[in-house]
């Protein structure tokens, strides 16, 4: 029994004191993911402009994938936007912003 708590005291102390810098480096791998996900959530606002910032972030996506030109205002969805009435503005100017911080992010890919 002296033997064991010989060896196993000192490598229980080694195991608790190695695992305080990974929870370390956890904790601040986990701050660094928010602040690179800031940019990407939609702004508050109606559900069709939060819509509209993120059919943006997808358009810049798709245009740099498939090298079309890089302008917000020559998308499909800003141009036709899919919802109605007053809503269009607020959805042009959300894509527009979305759209705009896709590319200044350098998202090049769906899923980056």
């Amino acid at each position: 029994m002296r033997k064991l708590t010989r060896f196993a005291t000192p490598l229980f102390a080694v195991a608790i004191m190695s695992s305080v810098p990974f929870v370390a480096l956890a904790q601040s791998s986990q701050n660094q993911n928010s602040a690179v996900q800031d940019w990407n959530t939609p702004p508050a606002g109606t559900e069709q402009a939060q819509q509209g910032y993120r059919d943006g972030i997808e358009a810049a996506k798709l245009d740099t994938l498939t090298k079309r030109k890089i302008d917000p205002k020559v998308s499909h969805l800003y141009v036709h936007p899919p919802v109605k009435g007053n809503a269009k503005e607020a959805y042009r100017s959300s894509f527009e912003a979305g759209y705009k911080a896709a590319i200044e992010h350098g998202i090049t890919a769906p899923g980056a």
